[in-house]
């Protein structure tokens, strides 16, 4: 079976391409973050954060450019359209879980993110079977920035030159779980006001 020249456009481009690309990179960071180990020297431990954490940045700056590119070629695709978020949430997912067996993100607040992005990638699936196309906030992009910020602090985890890296990795990640549940609530009532538009039109 050949693609139609504008079907293969579509699937086959440098956004998705650069999707794949962090979907690929996800266990890779969790592979390293698996190797660090308590009874380890510090020193060691360290690089493996630094190294998961420079693995984790150039993961979230190939969003960056797959965002860029697509606006600047005009490249929309269904494929783009699920799986470029899904790669961002299997990514800090999978870290901010292996994150709970190093004792550096407590269990509740990775609870409360994954049933923030369970229930919003839910309600796409219905705005989407009704027609409806619901925007992303900023409220959900700063959520975004912040989580990338905390979790690369966590990752990198010891002090240094004075400065409680996993203290402000930990404060970070709350203010970006707020801003989370706040994204979390506008998108509901953002859904449901559509939903009874539609149904008044």
């Amino acid at each position: 079976m050949q693609l139609r020249p504008s079907k293969k456009r579509e699937y086959f481009n440098l956004p998705n391409y650069l999707t794949m690309g962090r979907i690929l990179l996800v266990p890779v960071v969790a592979w390293i973050l698996l190797k660090i180990d308590p009874n380890k020297s510090i020193e060691s431990n360290f690089l493996l954060g630094v190294i998961a954490s420079a693995v984790f940045f150039i993961a979230a700056m190939s969003d960056l450019v797959d965002g860029y590119y697509a606006r600047k070629y005009h490249i929309n695709s269904v494929f783009g359209k699920y799986f470029d978020p899904l790669a961002d949430k299997l990514m800090n997912l999978s870290v901010m879980i292996m994150l709970i067996s190093l004792n550096r993100v407590a269990a509740w607040i990775v609870a409360l993110f994954l049933a923030r992005e369970f229930t919003i990638t839910a309600l796409r699936g219905v705005a989407t079977s009704e027609g409806l196309v619901i925007a992303a906030d900023r409220w959900g992009k700063g959520k975004t920035l912040l989580q990338n910020i905390a979790l690369i602090l966590l990752m990198l985890h010891y002090s240094f030159w004075g400065i409680e890296i996993n203290f402000w990795g930990y404060w970070v990640l709350i203010l970006a779980l707020l801003m989370a549940i706040g994204s979390g609530f506008g998108y509901v009532w953002k859904f449901s006001q559509a939903i009874l538009k539609s149904y008044h039109t």
